[in-house]
């Protein structure tokens, strides 16, 4: 057996396991989009006020502000439901994409690409500088605020969102992943009806669905 013959049967094994990703990456978006759709919910009101406030008293100055709320709010609350049971997996993530990429430009894009500012960001040196006073002056306060780990300055920029995206767009062109969502068993068993919920299968996929 030839070396491209071997590579090419280890990967056709390989492939078996493809909707491993898939679930990983739902697994991984699940708690971040609870968490933004929780904390909607229970503060739907502060955050109507949020997107309409201002931007000169730290609001996005949306329009119609409580409409751009209920929308943001459903949109994550449906996802949660959605990659959690891997149903209608490529189709929810159109809006969540939206809403990512409207926070994206809306919130963080201002603030640059990283996430967490780096080491030789301005806010990094001050609050360094403020950490080796605290520690000098006050140990106790000092021990007290990193024995679980080191602080961090947040930078708030798109970096995160962006990645959202990314593992937003696989999941739309790959769907929720075989055997590990409903979509997939829609699919297998309603094939006319639901065929658009996963793309084409291959391998050991590629038998005919049932009826």
């Amino acid at each position: 057996m030839t070396i491209s013959k071997t590579v090419e049967t280890l990967f056709a094994r390989v492939q078996t396991l493809d909707f491993l990703p898939l679930l990983a990456i739902r697994i991984y978006l699940l708690p971040i989009f609870y968490e933004g759709a929780h904390a909607k919910l229970t503060g739907f009101g502060a955050l109507v006020e949020w997107f309409g406030a201002p931007a000169s008293q730290g609001g996005l100055h949306m329009p119609a502000p409580l409409l751009m709320a209920v929308l943001a709010t459903a949109t994550e609350t449906a996802g949660c439901i959605c990659l959690a049971l891997g149903l209608f997996t490529r189709l929810i993530s159109l809006p969540l994409m939206v809403t990512m990429t409207v926070a994206g430009l809306s919130v963080h894009w201002s603030h640059g690409w990283a996430a967490i500012a780096g080491k030789t960001a301005e806010s990094t040196l001050r609050f360094q500088a403020f950490m080796e006073w605290l520690a000098q002056n006050f140990p106790g306060r000092f021990n007290y605020i990193t024995q679980l780990g080191d602080p961090i300055i947040l930078n708030n920029g798109i970096e995160f969102t962006v990645t959202y995206v990314i593992l937003l767009a696989v999941l739309f062109f790959r769907g929720g992943g075989r055997w590990v969502s409903l979509d997939y068993w829609l699919a297998r068993f309603r094939p006319l009806q639901a065929a658009w919920l996963m793309p084409e299968q291959t391998g050991d996929d590629a038998r005919p669905a049932l009826a």
